[in-house]
C-alpha cells in the first residue's frame, strides 16, 4: 500500500496507522472539518439543578438536531468539580484527534459526569448518541453501562477495573495486571527466580497480587514472601522492614506509586549484598523521582511507549496553552478508534462493536492496542529500566501482535 507523505503529526499517524490495520479499517480523511462544525461541543447552557434521573427519555433542550450525515458520539468525563482539569484534558484531545484526521463524519458532544454520571448517560441517550465514550472513575461505569446497555449503546470507558467489562462495556485504561505481567517475563530472562510483593491494602493491591502470582505460573519462578500496609501514611517502610529481615528472594514487586516506592526501596536495600532487584507497576510512568533517586537504580517496570507522546503533548500544548494530562491520550485514542470502524458504520444503526473484537489491533498515541473477547484492552508494552539519570526502554514495545 502506498503512504503519503506528511511532516506533521496527523500525516504520521495516518501513515502508521494503515500499516497497522488491514484496509478495511482506513478512514477517508476530509478537509470540511471546520465547515462542517465536527468539534466537541460543551454542554455550557446546561441547567444549575441536578441532570434528569435515569428515567429521561425526552431529549434535552440543547440536543442537536438529527444529524444525517455524522455519527452522534457522547463524551462522558467531568468538566467541573474537583476532576474538571482532568475531564477537560480528555475533552481537549479529543477535539485535537478530530482536527489532526481532518474527520467530517463525527459530533462528539461532551457530558458531565460530576454532578451524576448516570444522568449524564440517560442524556446522552436521549440526546442520540450510539456510541459512549468514558466515564473516567470506574465507581461511574456501572452507573453509565446500565443505561446504555438498555439502549443498546455499547461503552468504551477510561477506566482501568477488568472487572466492569462485559460485552457492552469495553475497558480502555492501563492496567496492572498487563505491566505485572510483562515485566515478570523479562526480568525471569534476567534470572529473576524468588520474588517477594510489597502490596497496598486495598483492591489495587489485591489486583497486582493476583497478577504476580498469575505470571510466576506463566513464567516461573517462586513467591517466597508478601507484606501488606495501609495506604498513604508511612507503613510502607515498616512493611519493607520485615520483608528485608525475612530475606530469601532476590526480586521484589513494589505495586504503588514511585515516591512510596522509594521510600521502600531505601528500606529494602539497607545493608544489603546484593541488592535485590526492584519491580514497579504502570504508576511509576512519567514521574521523575525514579531517575533522581540512588536507591531506584536498576528498578523496572512495564508501561506503554511514550515514544509518540511528546509529539502528542507538545502539540496539545500548542493548541490548548498547557501540558496535557497524561490519561487524556485514551481520549484521543478512543477517537482513532470511532474513526477507524466509522467507514463500515452507517449513520443511524447502532455502533458496531464486534468490529471493536479485530485481532490485528489499532493503532494509537500509545501504541498497538486492541480489546479481548472479555471487553479489556490488550497493549503492547515496553520494559523501562532506571539507569543514571534516565528511565531508558530496556525492551522496546511490540510493533503489532502475532495472533
Amino acid at each position: 500500500m502506498n503512504h503519503v507523505k506528511a511532516p506533521n503529526w496527523a500525516g504520521w499517524l495516518a501513515s502508521a496507522t494503515a500499516r497497522l490495520l488491514r484496509p478495511r479499517h482506513l478512514v477517508m480523511a476530509s478537509a470540511a472539518l471546520l465547515a462542517a462544525g465536527c468539534q466537541v461541543i460543551p454542554k455550557s447552557d446546561a441547567p444549575t439543578a441536578p441532570p434528569p434521573p435515569p428515567t429521561v427519555t425526552e431529549p434535552s433542550a440543547t440536543a442537536l438536531p438529527t444529524d444525517s450525515g455524522r455519527h452522534r458520539i457522547a463524551l462522558l468525563v467531568p468538566t467541573s468539580g474537583e476532576a474538571a482539569a482532568v475531564g477537560q484534558a480528555i475533552a481537549n484531545a479529543t477535539t485535537m484527534a478530530l482536527l489532526d484526521t481532518n474527520a467530517d463524519n463525527l459530533r462528539i458532544t461532551s457530558y458531565d459526569t460530576s454532578t451524576g454520571a448516570a444522568a449524564a448517560a440517560a442524556q446522552a441517550i436521549a440526546d442520540g448518541n450510539k456510541l459512549i465514550l468514558g466515564p473516567l472513575a470506574g465507581d461511574e461505569v456501572a452507573q453509565v453501562s446500565a443505561a446504555a446497555k438498555a439502549a443498546g449503546v455499547p461503552v468504551i470507558a477510561f477506566s482501568n477495573d477488568t472487572k466492569l467489562a462485559s460485552s457492552d462495556v469495553f475497558v480502555m485504561g492501563n492496567t496492572p495486571e498487563q505491566s505485572i505481567r510483562r515485566s515478570v517475563q523479562f526480568v525471569r530472562t534476567r534470572g529473576a527466580g524468588r520474588f517477594a510483593a510489597l502490596v497496598p491494602e486495598g483492591e489495587y493491591g489485591a489486583r497486582a497480587l493476583a497478577a504476580l502470582d498469575r505470571a510466576i505460573v506463566e513464567f516461573g519462578g517462586t513467591l517466597v514472601r508478601r507484606e501488606t500496609y495501609a495506604r498513604g501514611n508511612t507503613s510502607v517502610v515498616s512493611a519493607a522492614a520485615r520483608l528485608r529481615a525475612a530475606g530469601g528472594f532476590d526480586t521484589v514487586l513494589i505495586a504503588d506509586s514511585a515516591r512510596l516506592g522509594l521510600e521502600a526501596a531505601d528500606e529494602l536495600q539497607r545493608g544489603r549484598a546484593p541488592k535485590p532487584r526492584l519491580v514497579g507497576t504502570e504508576l511509576w510512568s512519567g514521574d521523575p523521582v525514579l531517575a533522581r533517586a540512588p536507591a531506584m537504580q536498576g528498578a523496572l517496570f512495564s508501561a506503554v511507549s511514550d515514544q509518540r507522546y511528546k509529539r502528542f503533548a507538545d502539540s496539545y500544548e500548542t493548541r490548548f496553552g498547557a501540558k496535557p494530562y497524561r490519561i487524556a491520550t485514551l481520549g484521543y485514542d478512543a477517537v482513532l478508534l470511532t474513526l477507524r470502524i466509522a467507514r463500515e458504520w452507517k449513520v443511524g444503526n447502532p455502533f458496531p462493536k464486534g468490529e471493536l473484537y479485530d485481532r490485528g489491533g489499532f493503532l494509537g498515541v500509545d501504541g498497538p492496542f486492541r480489546f479481548t473477547r472479555a471487553g479489556i484492552a490488550e497493549r503492547a508494552l515496553e520494559v523501562r529500566e532506571v539507569k543514571g539519570t534516565e528511565v531508558i526502554a530496556a525492551d522496546p514495545a511490540p510493533t503489532g501482535f502475532g495472533g
